[in-house]
């Protein structure tokens, strides 16, 4: 239903621009969310963009263009003229506006610096100096403080005439004369307040923030963990500097979702969206992981090959050898998921590394003894019995459970200590995930089912 509303939408709104209804038109986009209305602009044909989005009052029509995707932001921009372009620039927020900078080629950067007003450029000029993925670099500047001596009545006065232009006045820090964080207040314990209350008596002192160069990942979880609809940064002296603000968390969250994901994928990660992504730039992000992972593989052919006498004695061997690395890779793939996990939200640290694997190890028992019993009981009722394949005797089935048990226990320490000491030497854990264990526990299956053959078959 959903999809058939956004369809109907669209054709209405084709048929008033052929129609040239720009005041019906008008009326419907003002009564819709920015986010929507940029949306519904991407699947409008692109000549039809420069019309549109003209018909927004300009407040609208910033928060739409800091919605929508660089490619159509980049096409807008050059449709501008410069009187259009200041408008929709002194309508963004600091950060939104750094945003808009990083993802635009040299010219069109040029052109929004040139139309910002010189304290809105010195601002993004100073965000962009800092690191990328820092909490500098998502910082906006537009925050509210006060001095501790203002009572409660003249910080709201000063709220209320410069508020407007503040990204959030939920939260008004409270600084010194050398902008030193000494505390923070709420609009709501202002407004509960007597007019005469002085902002450090009623102020809260012990204040949560974050360094100018602290990772923006560990900020995002700052927020998940306290709550936070904004959260200070301050420099090496603890000078308020800036704020991070909840929705621009969340796009951390997502952006650090997204890539680790595709790190578990074995894929370099990239920041375009699946369908703007180009074959060639998708060619480029998969096959250099392609080609190490299918080059490590070579160490399960070598490890095939040195046994290759034992397989002839006993073929039956070989068509169990897909199933037991299969079990190997994704019990390797469990831990090892679990622990990025626990990294990436502080549950776990190097430090816990004896007791991550002593309960890896406790369940690895527990399932490697389940799976090799179900196992045990198919192997001869299905295999010997239902399907007369004599070549699977109980020695044989004693082979291939046995290794089971060892694989999934080796397989599951593998997959937790390999992000914990990716963590340690400050590499990203998830560089370590299912590909990269697959592979090492590929070869460690191999190993252990053709040594434990050898000791019970004697081969």
């Amino acid at each position: 239903m959903a999809e058939r509303a956004i369809v109907t939408l669209e054709e209405t709104l084709t048929a008033l621009v052929e129609g040239k209804k720009y005041t019906t038109l008008r009326d419907i986009l003002v009564t819709m969310n920015a986010s929507d209305i940029a949306a519904l602009f991407e699947e409008m044909p692109e000549a039809k963009l420069p019309l549109l989005f003209r018909l927004l009052p300009k407040e609208l029509a910033a928060e739409t263009f800091v919605e929508m995707e660089p490619e159509a932001q980049e096409l807008l921009i050059q449709g501008f003229s410069d009187n259009e372009l200041k408008d929709v620039v002194d309508e963004l927020y600091v950060d939104d506006a750094v945003d808009i900078v990083e993802e635009m080629p040299a010219n069109v950067v040029k052109r929004i610096l040139k139309q910002a007003d010189p304290e809105m450029r010195k601002m993004i000029n100073e965000i962009l100096k800092y690191p990328d993925d820092s909490a500098g670099s998502i910082m906006t500047t537009e925050y509210v403080s006060r001095r501790p001596v203002m009572t409660a009545e003249e910080a709201i006065k000063r709220i209320r005439r410069t508020g407007v232009d503040k990204e959030t006045i939920y939260t008004c820090y409270v600084t010194d004369n050398n902008r030193k964080l000494i505390g923070m207040i709420s609009i709501r314990t202002l407004l509960l307040s007597e007019d005469d209350d002085v902002l450090e008596e009623i102020m809260e002192s012990n204040v949560i923030s974050v360094n100018t160069l602290e990772d923006q990942e560990s900020v995002a979880q700052m927020f998940a963990k306290y709550n936070f609809v904004a959260l200070p940064v301050v420099d090496q002296e603890n000078r308020l500097v800036g704020i991070v603000t909840v929705d621009d968390a969340i796009d951390v969250m997502q952006e650090e979702a997204t890539e680790d994901f595709e790190k578990l994928a074995g894929m370099t990660p990239s920041d375009k969206p699946y369908l703007r992504t180009g074959v060639l730039e998708t060619w480029k992000s998969r096959i250099p992981w392609l080609l190490v992972l299918m080059l490590s593989a070579t160490l399960t052919s070598m490890v095939i090959t040195g046994f290759e006498t034992s397989l002839a004695a006993y073929s039956a061997l070989i068509a169990f050898i897909p199933m037991l690395t299969g079990t190997g890779g994704n019990s390797g793939t469990q831990a090892s998921v679990a622990v990025i996990r626990g990294l990436s939200l502080g549950e776990v640290e190097f430090t816990d590394t004896v007791q991550v694997i002593w309960k890896e190890i406790r369940v690895a028992v527990m399932c490697g003894v389940t799976l090799a019993a179900c196992n045990f009981v198919k192997l001869i009722l299905v295999d010997r019995m239902l399907f007369h394949n004599q070549a699977v005797t109980i020695p044989v089935a004693a082979v291939i459970c046995l290794t089971m048990v060892c694989t999934v226990i080796c397989a599951k320490v593998a997959g937790c200590v390999l992000p914990l000491l990716a963590e340690r030497i400050h590499l990203d854990p998830a560089v370590m995930a299912s590909p990269f264990i697959s592979t090492v526990v590929d070869v460690m299956t191999l190993v252990i089912y053709f040594q434990v053959a050898r000791v019970i078959l004697h081969i």
